[in-house]
């Protein structure tokens, strides 16, 4: 019998593990690539945007959607510095047509595909006892809105501003709400908590902002038409993204039957392509 030296056993042992590490790297090569999409979304599209993005998988098995939700503005600030994304989802025309101006988006896949509208929404137990936007600039009343640079926030301003164009309410009204406004947000996700734990007495946000669960917690008010400010959302493809045809498969999916049955549940306003 022959009696293999320990060098014999560690060239064997090299030999079979380069072998393992070969056939590896052949079934990897066998096995389609899975595409990953990157797309920059508004926060007001949260939870619509991840039902989105769970049904557009389900569909697609090879490609993997990952959001980053934010503020537009700091999404937008975040592509201008060189951020990689595939798709920008914005809940203002005013930083899509900025980055479209410095050549950041592809211009001709830009669109809006949604509407949204403002509410006023106030605890469910209501201490305030806000019943609507007359209530708001009541001594101690405390408001929650976005800030100025946020398009709820501006959307917000706008508001205001027509309100103190309306002999009804008048620059007094204006200048009283704005004096008990108690926080300003950058995002419109971390709003409804602080109405839920008691911080604030009423806040403007987006319709579409109060979820089923949200209800538990706070009361949407409607807004009157003739102060309220409709939201125009674009969408559009990175000019530097990898991925541009998945990215037109998102997009096409987002607009169509099942993305835009998503987008009504959730309280938006699809606009058809």
């Amino acid at each position: 019998m022959k009696v293999s030296t320990p060098a014999t056993l560690v060239a064997v042992t090299l030999m079979i593990i380069a072998g393992l590490l070969v056939a590896g790297c052949t079934t990897t090569e066998e096995t389609p690539g899975e595409t990953t999409l990157t797309v920059f979304t508004a926060a007001s599209l949260t939870g619509a945007f991840t039902d989105i993005g769970k049904a557009y998988e389900a569909q697609n098995e090879n490609v993997k959607v990952d959001f980053v939700f934010d503020g537009s503005q700091t999404l937008r600030t975040q592509i201008e510095q060189g951020a990689n994304a595939d798709i920008f989802v914005s809940a203002s025309t005013k930083h899509m047509k900025a980055l479209q101006g410095g050549g950041f988006m592809e211009n001709s896949t830009v669109a809006p595909f949604l509407g949204n509208s403002l509410a006023l929404i106030v605890p469910v137990d209501n201490p305030a006892g806000i019943t609507g936007l007359a209530d708001l600039n009541k001594p101690g009343v405390k408001i929650v809105i976005g800030t100025k640079d946020v398009p709820f926030g501006d959307y917000t301003r706008q508001m205001f501003e027509k309100m103190a164009a309306d002999p009804a309410y008048g620059p007094a009204y204006k200048d009283a709400v704005m004096k008990n406004v108690v926080s300003e947000e950058t995002a419109v996700s971390s709003v409804v908590p602080k109405l839920a734990l008691g911080e604030a007495d009423a806040a403007i946000v987006y319709k579409s902002d109060v979820s089923k669960d949200d209800l538990t917690k706070v009361t949407r008010l409607d807004i009157p038409a003739e102060y309220n400010v409709v939201a125009t959302y674009p969408l559009g493809i990175l000019a530097e993204s990898p991925g541009k045809t998945e990215a037109e498969s998102f997009i096409a999916f987002v607009r169509g039957p099942d993305g835009s049955a998503i987008l009504t549940e959730y309280g938006f306003d699809p606009i058809a392509a």
